[in-house]
């Protein structure tokens, strides 16, 4: 399962929306995570789902790789997915014992799964078509301005670009130990959910040897190239917005005002 989690991972691929501006890619992710949360109605769902499927299809990343994200959540999509039914009060629609389920539960847990799974396949798109020098240079154009008032902008963008690059590095140092302790006789598999926890305990302590020992090499790699921080930097690769991404701009613009028209429509409607 750890070899499935997406997220910071980089899928090589010719497509027009790996060409794009890493502006414009952090842009329009910001965008549809936003627009998500603007309405409450099927229309609004139902626009950002025929969006999302025209980006991928843009990106030529298999869906099944992308929707192979989604196994490392699929525990807390359902925790939510049976709170949001047992805990909304509302009209009851089943009822047993002490437990009610609602109208509103149902609604609520409809929505909320929905919304969770573009969230993560919407922004997994941006990391799979990005690589993670991009990202670095996108936010740190983007955050420019904060440098105004003495943020730190390149060291912040730097730091999260870091991060990112480190998810897919940990996961499979992670499968690593796990596959060494099994060959030692370690049980990972069976009994129950607090059985399994408490065996992934052992797995803490060289998992964070291992995550330091990575840092500390990685300080020594820019200390070695006399890193010093963002202050009269070059760039070899200057970010220069192009045809492409003005189209791309407008398109997420046309996005944003259809869905908006959609959901004063859609609160019209029942659902």
């Amino acid at each position: 399962m750890l070899r499935d989690i997406t997220l910071g991972q980089y899928y090589q691929a010719d497509s027009c929306l790996h060409r794009l501006d890493p502006r414009v890619k952090l842009i329009g992710t910001l965008a549809y995570v936003i627009s998500l949360f603007l309405f409450k109605n099927i229309t609004v769902y139902v626009i950002a789902a025929v969006f999302l499927w025209s980006v991928i299809k843009l990106s030529k990343v298999p869906f099944s790789f992308m929707v192979k994200g989604l196994k490392p959540v699929i525990m807390i999509l359902l925790l939510t997915v049976v709170c949001n039914m047992l805990f909304t009060p509302g009209t009851s629609v089943i009822s047993f014992w002490k437990i009610t389920i609602t109208y509103e539960g149902l609604k609520m847990a409809f929505f909320m799964t929905i919304r969770f799974i573009m969230l993560i396949v919407g922004s997994t798109i941006m990391t799979l078509t990005t690589t993670p020098n991009q990202l670095t240079d996108g936010l740190e154009s983007l955050l420019a301005p904060l440098n105004k008032i003495k943020v730190p902008v390149h060291e912040v963008a730097m730091m999260m670009a870091i991060a990112l690059r480190f998810i897919p590095i940990l996961m499979e140092e992670t499968d690593k130990i796990m596959k060494a302790q099994i060959a030692r006789g370690a049980d990972f598999e069976s009994g129950n959910i607090i059985k399994r926890v408490k065996a992934m305990l052992p797995l803490l302590i060289p998992l964070f040897v291992s995550a330091f020992r990575r840092a500390n090499d990685l300080a020594m790699a820019m200390e070695a190239r006399c890193y010093r921080g963002g202050a009269g930097r070059t760039k070899m690769k200057p970010l220069i917005y192009k045809i492409s991404d003005k189209k791309a701009l407008v398109c997420v613009g046309i996005y944003m005002a259809v869905l908006i028209a959609g959901g004063i429509l859609g609160n019209r409607l029942p659902i």
